[in-house]
């Protein structure tokens, strides 16, 4: 196998780029952006992520190179994103295609063409089989298509890059084996070989039931508010089941797999995915519903001044820099929508100025708020609890906050 050209260089295709140079493979790194490129270039990584400087720093050293021109070779990893449309709530594949007829330009013969990004059930044969074809190539032959969808998580990507089983899609099992023995340079977790419309599907599913489960735990935690018990105490007892893993409820889904994989099913499937398509709406409007709990706390302790309000945390989930899908940039568009404005806004990972009043420094945010929510659990605040002695808490993440704490 010729050196592998990895397209896309974001959360997905940087970490995919690095561990298989570690494991002994040549690749170059493509993106458009060029500023982005520039800075790999100049030995700067893009994001944070615990372990990837010195990942990044070890690939350097073994020669990985990075460039904003596709590379003539026979194995490409695409890794772009794959966004649905949000009338139809269809996958919005432009990206992919795009990717795909910037290989077809140049690859050699006998090419294998993996698509790492997630993508909906048939995706493949709908967008990507046409145009091989199309561009007068034989598929199976001078073109050999594979789907490996990623399966790592911000905030613990290098380890689960090692550690997840995979799935590899393929319409020969040759091929598969080859892919499979390409990602075996870096994976010590099982690798199952599979057709590719069951690799599409598997993928969409696994982050479809986590979404169900979630929008699960979050109506639950209304139902409860609406009984007048505690929410997490009920999960904790029915957890005690062994049949039972209730989620813990949150202030929405974020992120660009929970929150957008399950409206592919929908967008294709409509008529045959009620369930899927109502725990999409629950946790879409998580963010709504904190808002609405904000200004009951706020009347209960007679504040009236939203800038004495302040949102803990932007990120989608704890301890990264991953804003995609925000739970918290969610809020204040409804917000906005309200006539609203004014709440402080501060996250320890995020040091632009991205959205108004944002604060840089938790001493700082404390000393301008009255009431703190809590909408991501970083770390931070996890170890400044006792920082928090003087403010009024809503806790959408139970981080564990005292006596003035309220609850989802």
């Amino acid at each position: 196998m010729n050196r592998v050209n990895v397209i896309g260089m974001g959360y997905i295709g940087l970490p995919t780029a690095l561990a298989l140079v570690n494991g002994g493979v040549e690749v170059v790194g493509t993106d458009y952006n060029e500023s982005l490129i520039q800075s790999l270039q100049e030995g700067r990584i893009t994001f944070k992520e615990k372990g990837l400087e010195e990942m990044f720093q070890a690939a350097i050293k073994r020669g990985i190179l990075f460039s904003t021109q596709y590379e003539r070779t026979n194995t490409y990893i695409i890794s772009v994103p794959t966004p649905y449309v949000k009338e139809t709530k269809r996958i919005d594949a432009k990206y992919v295609i795009s990717a795909v007829e910037q290989v077809l330009a140049i690859c050699e013969r006998g090419t294998i063409l993996v698509i790492e990004s997630t993508i909906s059930p048939g995706t493949i044969d709908k967008h990507i089989r046409p145009i091989v074809i199309e561009k007068g190539f034989e598929i199976g032959k001078d073109i050999h298509i594979v789907h490996a969808p990623e399966r790592i998580l911000p905030g613990n990507m290098l380890y689960e890059l090692q550690h997840n089983a995979r799935t590899i899609g393929a319409d020969s099992r040759e091929i598969g084996e080859k892919i499979k023995e390409l990602y075996q340079s870096f994976c010590r977790a099982e690798i199952t070989i599979t057709d590719i419309k069951s690799a599409e599907m598997t993928k969409v599913v696994e982050n479809t039931y986590r979404d169900i489960n979630i929008a699960f735990a979050n109506e639950l935690a209304k139902i409860c508010r609406a009984a007048g018990v505690d929410v997490y105490e009920i999960i904790q007892i029915a957890n005690k089941h062994p049949r039972v893993n209730i989620l813990s409820p949150g202030p929405g889904v974020g992120g660009h797999c929970i929150s957008v994989d399950p409206w592919f099913l929908v967008g294709d499937y409509p008529e045959l995915t009620k369930l899927i398509s109502a725990a999409r709406e629950v946790n879409d409007k998580m963010p709504d519903y904190v808002l609405d709990r904000i200004l009951e706390v706020m009347q209960e302790a007679n504040l009236n001044d939203y800038s004495k309000v302040g949102l803990y945390g932007l990120t989608y989930k704890e301890d990264v820099d991953d804003i995609r899908e925000s739970p918290t940039l969610q809020l204040l568009s409804y917000m906005k929508g309200r006539g609203l404005s004014g709440f402080r806004v501060y996250d320890p990972y995020i040091s632009n100025d991205i959205v108004e009043n944002q604060v840089h420094g938790l001493d700082t945010f404390l000393d301008q708020i009255e009431l703190v929510v809590i909408m991501v659990g970083h770390k931070e605040i996890k170890e400044h609890l006792y920082k928090l002695e003087n403010v009024k808490i809503l806790d959408t993440r139970r981080v564990g906050c005292g006596k003035q704490c309220y609850y989802l």
